[in-house]
C-alpha cells in the first residue's frame, strides 16, 4: 500500500507539473487571479496533498514534525549568510 500511494503521488506530481507545462509567463499569471489555470492548479496541488496525507497516516509518521525536522536540518546545511543566492551544495558552502 504505501508503494502504491508513493506510485499515485507521482503520478499527482505529473498532472499538476502538466497545468504549468508551456505556459508563457503572460499565462502564468493568471495564477494571481481566479481564473481556470488556477482552478485547475488548485485541483492538482490538492490531489497531490491528499496522496502525502494518505502515505504519512498509511506510514505512522507524524508530516508536520518531519517537515519541521527537515527545515531545521537544512538551516544548519544552509545558513542563510552563507547560502543567500547560491545554488551550491551544502558541502561546497
Amino acid at each position: 500500500r504505501p508503494k502504491d500511494l508513493a506510485l499515485g503521488l507521482v503520478a499527482e506530481a505529473g498532472e499538476l507539473a502538466e497545468v504549468l507545462l508551456w505556459k508563457s509567463a503572460d499565462e502564468l499569471a493568471a495564477l494571481r487571479e481566479d481564473s481556470p489555470l488556477r482552478a485547475s492548479l488548485g485541483e492538482e496541488m490538492a490531489d497531490v496533498l491528499i496522496y502525502l496525507l494518505y502515505l504519512a497516516e498509511e506510514t505512522g509518521l507524524d508530516l508536520a514534525a518531519t517537515v519541521e525536522a527537515k527545515l531545521a536540518a537544512n538551516a544548519r546545511k544552509y545558513p542563510v549568510e552563507k547560502a543567500r543566492g547560491s545554488a551550491r551544495k551544502y558541502t561546497d558552502l
